[in-house]
């Protein structure tokens, strides 16, 4: 199959479009012939190296992945079914993964993490990763949806527990995570306001947020209170880091609740205890798998 690769880290002259194996067809395991396959930034992150964390060489990235079922490895589903992937891999026999928390498994990996991804024809995959796509849904679509949609649910509904009527602000809207976490929220029922550079304002509003805050200008932690009658956010989500997390803090109202899944502008961010404990805060800091494997 035709695939593409990276043999060592580095800036994008790394990538090879090249001849790869193709994936074996096993015992519970589909292999899939991608037909869209999305970028996410920790494909960014692979390609140019982490911290501590060993990837096989040569490297197939690629976690956010649709295509249709090639050799369903013995499993009911029928070959030619569209699908999408479910990015998550788990081992399926630690406590954690038998207590349905299998984002803490002791062997989780994701797509094209340390297992290849997407950027290839195709992909092999455990059956129990399969998701059918509706027919009104097509690959590119079903695409953008997994990680981003993952990681977002996990921070509002699992860790934040969201709410009928909260108020959540989210940083970054125009990202991935950030437009997962608006129409999350809006679908919940909470009210929505969001944080985005100018020229993406537009689009965070049409995904429901109800105001944008320019998170470069100006101070959204005041503008989130003037815009509540001074209540503030009972749901900040944060996944931008050391430039806006003071800020996250402040805009939170009595008994709010952080929730973070990433630090892309750097991680050595500071917490006034006070507000902490004062304000009866909480903070859950749910680090993507990256951020997991690197701190092994």
């Amino acid at each position: 199959m035709k695939a593409v690769r990276f043999h060592e880290h580095g800036d994008l002259d790394v990538l090879r479009y090249e001849d790869a194996p193709d994936p074996a067809a096993a015992a519970g395991r589909a292999v899939v012939r991608v037909r869209a396959c999305a970028l996410n930034h920790l494909d960014l992150w692979e390609r140019r190296g982490l911290d501590r964390v060993k990837l096989p060489l040569p490297h197939i990235s690629g976690s956010d992945i649709a295509g249709e079922v090639a050799d369903a490895g013995g499993g009911a589903i029928p070959v030619g079914t569209r699908v999408m992937l479910q990015p998550g891999l788990r081992c399926g026999q630690c406590t954690a993964c038998a207590e349905g928390r299998d984002n803490q498994c002791v062997h989780y990996d994701v797509l094209g993490l340390k297992s290849d991804g997407g950027y290839a024809q195709y992909v092999s995959v455990p059956i129990e990763n399969l998701i059918a796509i509706p027919p009104h849904v097509d690959f590119v679509a079903a695409a953008a949806f997994p990680l981003t949609f993952l990681t977002a649910w996990h921070m509002l509904i699992t860790r934040a527990q969201l709410r009928r009527g909260d108020v959540v602000l989210v940083l970054a809207g125009g990202s991935g995570v950030g437009q997962a976490a608006i129409q999350l929220a809006r679908h919940f029922g909470a009210r929505v306001f969001a944080t985005s550079a100018p020229a993406k304002a537009g689009r965070t509003r049409e995904l429901g947020a109800e105001a944008v805050f320019d998170h470069y200008g100006g101070d959204f932690a005041r503008e989130i209170r003037s815009a509540t009658g001074g209540h503030g956010a009972d749901i900040v989500v944060e996944h931008v880091g050391e430039a806006t997390w003071e800020r996250s803090v402040r805009a939170l109202a009595t008994g709010g609740r952080l929730v973070t899944c990433g630090a892309t502008t750097g991680f050595a961010a500071q917490l006034d205890l006070r507000h902490l404990f004062a304000r009866q805060l909480s903070q859950n800091l749910l680090w993507k798998m990256l951020i997991k494997i690197k701190q092994k």
